[in-house]
Order: structure tokens, then sequence, then C-alpha cells
């Protein structure tokens, strides 16, 4: 079982940048592929940035350039730096695990972010 915690988040304006942390628990952080997703109201929930084990990222478009996803495997630790921010990056983050399956099983506890014009 993955445990996973988020911290960070908040309010900011336009411009203005935040960091997002996930800790977790258990042995088996650096086998995961690990992502942070978020939901505005009235949308559905979209992948924002991902990282694999080996270090591999992926970004959604209206990310790219603007935000970093990185993780320390000795702090268990995935980490989403945003710049730039904008009120359509409004959302619930929430950061997600993947399992043997393949899916993203384990999630944090979501945190909101909100971005003022």
């Amino acid at each position: 079982q993955v445990q996973l915690v988020q911290s960070g988040g908040g309010l900011v304006q336009a411009g203005g940048s935040l960091r997002l942390s996930c800790a977790t628990s258990g042995r088996t952080f650096s086998s995961h592929t690990m992502a942070w997703f978020r939901q505005a109201p009235g949308k559905q929930r979209e992948l924002v940035a991902a990282i694999t084990s080996g270090g591999s990222t992926f970004y959604v478009d209206s990310a790219k350039g603007r935000f970093t996803i990185s993780r320390d495997n000795a702090k268990n630790t995935v980490y989403l730096q945003m710049n730039s921010l904008k009120p359509e990056d409004t959302a619930v983050y929430s950061c997600a695990a993947d399992s043997r399956l393949g899916t993203y099983d384990y999630w944090g506890q979501g945190t909101q972010v909100t971005v003022s014009a």
C-alpha cells in the first residue's frame, strides 16, 4: 500500500509561482510513475505532468514551459513547480502513483490552487 500526502498550494496572483509536494510512504517509491492531475470546477480531471521511474517526463500542452515535475527518490517525494501561473490553472491538484497494473491507483488528498487575475 502506498500513501501520498500533499503539501503546498494556495492563492497566488497571475504570473506568480507555487510548488506542490507529494510525500509517499513505503519502500517502492522509486519504482512508481508519479503524476500530478488537476480538476477545475465543472471540468474533467486532467493529467498535468508525469515522471517515470527513469526520469522521463510528460506535460500537458498548457503546462509546457511553465511547470516542472521532479522527484527525489531519497526523500520519496515528487514535486510540481508551477511558474507563470494563469487564472485558468485554478483547480484542485492531486498527486498520484501508478500500480503494477499501470493505472493510477494511489492518490493524495488534493490541494487547492487558486490564481487570481
